[in-house]
């Protein structure tokens, strides 16, 4: 099934029901709205978590003028229908003051998930959440696949698909190219994985 036939099955509800629903879900309750569904975002177990801090301490050292937003509300998918918060949103500082739960993904460098060991890992974040970054132009997608002990970095963003795909296990040096420009030693990944 390709990124275009997959967002054009019929959604659930209607992406301003989805926002209501999400807007009165308890605080414990994280939800998103991938390719028409309603998912409930998993719990992050404490490697999730170190990962991410890992993650954002490399981006703060390397490039100050950036932030690593956790958990950002993004307007992602073609139409602009999906609604997604990635484990990380690399931005400029101060790029989502002033916008709601939900921010436009115009000005995100990179979105980051970190596979959780749940059911929908794979379908989640290795296909659906990809192909709506890719549908939303965020130049770079990373995925920290804990599962295969590795880094897939995702690049070109083409008519709602990333055109290259680069994976690197963990230990390696690991270069994000432009506009990220980031360099990650990932040596320290191994103490995550269990």
């Amino acid at each position: 099934m390709t990124p275009s036939s997959r967002s054009q099955a019929k959604p659930q509800m209607p992406v301003e029901d989805f926002e209501e629903l999400e807007h009165r879900a308890p605080e414990t309750v994280r939800l998103e709205f991938i390719n028409g569904k309603l998912e409930v975002k998993p719990v992050p177990d404490g490697d999730h978590g170190a990962i991410v801090m890992w993650l954002l301490r490399q981006c703060m050292q390397q490039r100050p003028e950036l932030a690593l937003y956790p958990e950002q509300g993004l307007v992602t998918e073609a139409y602009r229908t999906g609604r997604a918060r990635p484990d990380g949103a690399l931005a400029p500082l101060d790029s989502f003051a002033g916008h709601g739960e939900w921010a436009p993904a115009d000005g995100v460098l990179m979105t980051v998930e970190v596979t959780s060991h749940d059911h929908d890992t794979d379908l989640r974040d290795r296909i659906e959440k990809r192909d709506g970054y890719a549908a939303a132009g965020i130049p770079v997608y990373l995925l920290i696949d804990r599962d295969a002990g590795k880094l897939v970095v995702y690049t070109d963003p083409q008519r709602g698909e990333y055109r290259s795909r680069t994976s690197h296990p963990y230990g390696d040096t690991v270069k994000l190219p432009e506009p990220v420009g980031i360099t990650l030693e990932t040596e320290k990944l191994k103490d995550y994985t269990r």
